[in-house]
């Protein structure tokens, strides 16, 4: 009783018309957006170009739409981009597997198969805040909760752009906590006269909506719903990559939704995006939630005066429309792919079109080089031998069928043989060799067909092919999956410390909205592995099976921008990228962000520098990105441990390029590299300079 009548007074002044008093404690007054309250509404304008302002009021009135307007003006002319929505969030609590295998790095996890309930996510309007992190500024209004959740709702603007991010920013105490959410912008009827998306063969669909329509799931290209009134155009979308938890298929899961009373939870009409609970039916492991972590459940708006294929296309620019820039003087490789097209298609002696589906994708993209990772499971590596044979020729001659001038499709394996838990092979030109020998056979043998074929029995002799061959390992998806422990395990053995043995690779696995970086399971292996004293390096993979066209590719890709100047010729072999891989002469993206140049000392990565007595080192690294940034992280270590120099990028706007030069005291480190994030999360890393 008492507690009621403390937040009833709370909420008196709300529901009594009096002034709205928001905490303006943490807002610069030197910052470029400007905000005003009158009675409960308060406005906040921000700068989205040099003649036009963004501007978002919120309401505070009880019973009231939270976001009375979205509005672009220009002068005095006032453009309703929206007006009378309410953020809703769809929370979906399940349980995380902490016991069987490796804790929070869990991939092999079936969350959707043991109880979980999807709660809506209520909201009272108890408080503002207007705070200025960096250049933007950001609405924080209280509170948000659901069962065991609690947290604030987060507006925020970007000073330059026309870009807003909403976010239910939440915490639990409950360990062994997984979730999804869905999100959007809902109204007690249409906001919106159309809600148009782009199929996912890029053709623009457009809707009426109804007074009495259901809400349905739509599978969409770039990820992106539109609403459509007669002043412009409203966009939501989610990050491109981390809205998009771990998978082995990267199926389009229909991941935006429109209609009224979206599962039977959220009131009204509305649109926004959503995630399909039960994954791609295989290992579903969701997002982590940590007790005590801030998970943020968050969408993007875009304003637009356009029509909704002009405003599409302003989305599309985030992720350069879904492809992988061309820098000068790199090659965009992509690595780890189960397509077993070989062992589907061409064995079985299907039809073979000129281009499959599979390296349309591919070019599409913008990938140079394709690492397969073909015979997963549905071969024979151990042989009989012309069965194991047959298979790699059709396979080499698969990948020289398709390569070209512009495009290398390079064979490679996944052998799970030997060394331990999950690795890949990569060989600089087609090798025949088969995964077992039997005691009466020799190790390299001489086929009439086929020339050279080795038979291999052990990790020694898999080092010794590796060496011979001049080819690569590394530890597929470290520390979990199938390499739960791996490299840890065999960090002493001989292959390992070989120079045959590459490193590792890197997945967003686990998924946790609460951190800012990605994949920081495999980020931290690079450090260990650093301070092991150990040169190796890591590359991005994907690890995905089917690959079609219908598919959300891009939210689960990544590339490796590799330091060459053009693409060898498939018949010549393709040493240089072997080459580039093993001298660390790569950096790794999501895509949003790219690192042209790092260098420190005059040294790029996979270099060893020399450092002056005093420990300094001069710092120079070139970026561009699209999304506003976050921060870049400097880590060095000095063999024991990891330091980590943080430079606050808060200030960039959208779509920039930088020239960054810093000195820092290395006095003591054996190395140091470089991440990049930005407000979406997504992300790129470069490879290790060495320091004496």
């Amino acid at each position: 009783m008492i507690r009621s009548f403390f937040v009833l007074f709370l909420m008196l002044p709300f529901l009594a018309g009096a002034q709205l008093k928001p905490d303006a404690s943490g807002f610069k007054k030197s910052s470029n957006a400007a905000w005003s309250v009158k009675g409960n509404e308060l406005t906040l304008n921000w700068p989205v170009s040099k003649q036009q302002k963004g501007r978002v009021v919120i309401d505070m009135s009880e019973g009231a739409p939270l976001i009375k307007a979205l509005q672009l003006v220009k002068g005095k002319t006032v453009s309703d981009i929206t007006t009378n929505v309410d953020p809703a969030f769809v929370l979906t609590i399940g349980k995380r597997d902490l016991v069987s295998q490796n804790g929070w790095n869990i991939f092999f996890d079936r969350v959707p198969t043991k109880p979980f309930r999807s709660h809506k996510v209520e909201f009272q309007k108890k408080s503002v805040a207007i705070i200025s992190e960096g250049n933007r500024t950001v609405l924080r209004i209280g509170s948000v909760s659901a069962p065991a959740f609690t947290g604030d709702l987060e507006i925020t603007v970007y000073p330059q752009s026309p870009l807003v991010n909403i976010a239910a920013v939440m915490t639990t105490n409950v360990d062994s906590t997984a979730i999804l959410y869905d999100a959007g912008l809902t109204a007690s009827k249409s906001a919106w006269d159309t809600i148009s998306w782009s199929n996912v063969y890029g053709e623009m669909q457009h809707h009426a909506p109804g007074e009495f329509d259901t809400a349905t799931n739509n599978a969409v290209k770039y990820r992106t719903i539109l609403g459509k009134v007669k002043n412009g155009t409203l966009a939501v979308f989610p990050a491109p990559h981390q809205y998009f938890y771990p998978l082995d298929e990267a199926f389009n899961l229909n991941f935006t939704w429109s209609g009224n009373n979206y599962r039977r939870m959220l009131d009204g009409f509305g649109l926004g995006i959503r995630q399909d609970l039960y994954g791609d039916r295989r290992f579903v492991p969701w997002f982590n939630a940590p007790p005590g972590t801030k998970q943020r459940m968050n969408f993007y708006c875009l304003l637009s005066e356009g029509d909704q294929a002009a405003t599409l296309e302003e989305v599309k620019k985030f992720t350069h429309s879904d492809t992988y820039p061309k820098i000068a003087g790199h090659q965009r490789m992509s690595s780890h792919f189960h397509n077993e097209y070989v062992m589907n298609t061409i064995i079985p002696g299907k039809p073979v079109p000129d281009t499959p589906n599979f390296v349309k994708v591919f070019k599409t993209l913008g990938v140079d080089i394709v690492h397969l990772g073909e015979f997963h499971y549905t071969a024979h590596p151990r042989g009989p031998d012309d069965q194991r044979l047959n298979e790699l020729n059709e396979l080499f001659k698969m990948c020289q069928r398709y390569s070209d001038g512009r495009f290398l499709l390079l064979p490679g394996e996944e052998p799970n043989e030997f060394y331990g838990g999950h690795w890949l092979q990569f060989f600089p030109k087609p090798v025949y060799w088969i995964m077992s020998r039997a005691k009466d056979l020799p190790f390299v043998s001489e086929h009439p067909d086929y020339g050279k074929v080795y038979r291999i029995r052990n990790s020694e002799e898999m080092q010794k092919l590796l060496e011979v061959e001049k080819g690569l390992a590394w530890t597929a998806h470290p520390r979990t999956k199938g390499s739960t422990g791996y490299p840890d395990k065999y960090k002493n053995e001989p292959f390992f410390k070989s120079e045959t043995f590459m490193g590792a690779a890197w997945k967003p696995i686990p998924a946790d909205l609460s951190v800012d970086r990605l994949g920081i399971r495999v980020l931290d292996l690079i450090d260990d592995m650093n301070n092991w004293g150990l040169k190796k390096k890591v590359i991005a993979e994907a690890d995905l099976f089917t690959i079609e066209p219908e598919n959300e590719m891009y939210a689960h890709l990544n590339v490796n921008y590799l330091r060459m100047d053009k693409l060898p010729e498939y018949k010549d072999g393709w040493q240089p990228v072997i080459d580039a891989m093993h001298n660390g002469s790569f950096f790794s993206s999501t895509g949003e962000i790219v690192i042209p140049e790092f260098k420190a000392n005059g040294g790029l990565s996979g270099d060893t520098v020399a450092l002056a007595a005093n420990g300094n080192a001069d710092i120079n690294f070139d970026v561009e990105w699209t999304f506003p940034l976050n921060f870049a992280l400097l880590v060095s270590g000095d063999g024991s441990k990891v330091y980590k120099e943080r430079i606050d990028l808060r200030n960039t706007t959208a779509f920039g390029k930088e020239k960054f030069r810093k000195q820092l005291n290395l006095k003591g480190r054996k190395w140091v590299r470089l991440e990049v994030w930005d407000a979406a999360v997504n992300g790129a890393f470069t490879q290790t300079i060495w320091l004496k």
